[in-house]
């Protein structure tokens, strides 16, 4: 795996990341993660050196206004001490930002 170094922290971050917006899903819903086997996509991407994971909050949901399920799904995903190897980014919904 090639790494990039991240900025000023000297983070070192796998060229190739793992984004969560397109997960296997089940009856053709997008709230639906088949989470078998996208957690089995998961583990494997990071067994195999990946460290940086990417989700936002629409992401697997039904429209721009709700959250998804992909940033719960990546919590559950990244149990047992897999959170502990990646870098995670998200994405806020600045959309529904009304106020500072």
């Amino acid at each position: 795996m090639l790494y990039r170094t991240l900025g000023k922290t000297n983070e070192k971050v796998s060229a190739l990341g793992f984004g969560c917006m397109r997960l296997p899903i089940i009856d053709g819903d997008v709230t639906k993660i088949d989470e078998e086997k996208a957690i089995e996509m998961i583990h494997h991407a990071i067994d195999e050196g990946v460290n940086y994971v990417d989700t936002a909050y629409p992401y697997h949901g039904t429209g721009m206004e709700r959250g998804g399920e992909s940033e719960p799904f990546v919590g559950r995903a990244l149990k047992d001490g897999y959170r502990e190897k990646v870098n995670l980014a998200t994405k806020l919904p600045s959309w529904l930002i009304k106020t500072r």
